[in-house]
């Protein structure tokens, strides 16, 4: 669900959206994401003038898999499936300690990374026809945006003022399922880690 945007529909009816690194996002388009409101205040403000993916209604999140299943293909078997296989994975804490660049992007990394890493793999595993980034950029390492549009310099100015203001723990509980609807991304369901209660969320958006 990073960095997406906005183009013209092929879903039929529906407007589409692409992201500023081309990737078409079309309506029922689906993600699997932790939100982090620990660290939404601290780059709220930098996401919604550098983050393409704020314009859409993502807050600050550090992504599971993107892009999921559609919204068509994801019914009661997918969302049971789901449900088991975050049962299985217990509840954590990150620590964001200090910044990190990809090409054009300036990030927040969360330490450690091998949970995110493997609810990843056990989602992908899963569904190995989607992989993460529909297998484009190779073991990508998980990451929390803050930037990616700007310039280097800005993002070497957004780093210095950051850096100053960490560190900052999250602890995560669950993962949701956001769906794209309406030029933009919104919560659906929300599937706990660990056994930790039901899965939660609103009806499936209409097909």
């Amino acid at each position: 669900m990073d960095n997406a945007h906005t183009t013209a529909g092929q879903d039929a009816g529906h407007r589409e959206d692409a992201s500023e690194e081309g990737w078409p996002v079309t309506a029922g388009t689906t993600a699997l994401s932790v939100p982090v409101p620990e660290a939404d205040a601290l780059v709220r403000g930098w996401r919604a003038r550098y983050d393409t993916a704020a314009r859409y209604g993502g807050t600050a999140h550090l992504t599971v898999l993107f892009p999921f299943l559609h919204r068509s293909a994801t019914g009661p078997a997918e969302v049971a499936a789901l449900g088991g296989l975050f049962a299985a994975h217990p509840a954590f804490t990150l620590t964001f300690r200090r910044c990190g660049r990809f090409p054009g992007v300036l990030y927040l990394v969360p330490e450690p990374a091998a949970p995110l890493r493997a609810l990843t793999a056990a989602v992908a595993r899963r569904w190995p026809s989607h992989p993460p980034y529909g297998g484009l950029f190779g073991d990508l390492a998980p990451h929390l945006t803050v930037a990616n549009s700007g310039g280097a310099a800005l993002h070497r100015d957004i780093e210095r003022r950051l850096s100053a203001l960490l560190p900052v723990s999250a602890r995560v509980g669950a993962v949701d399922l956001v769906v794209h609807e309406a030029g933009r991304w919104q919560p659906w369901l929300t599937f706990p880690l660990g056994g930790g209660g039901a899965v939660t969320g609103r009806r499936a958006p209409a097909r």
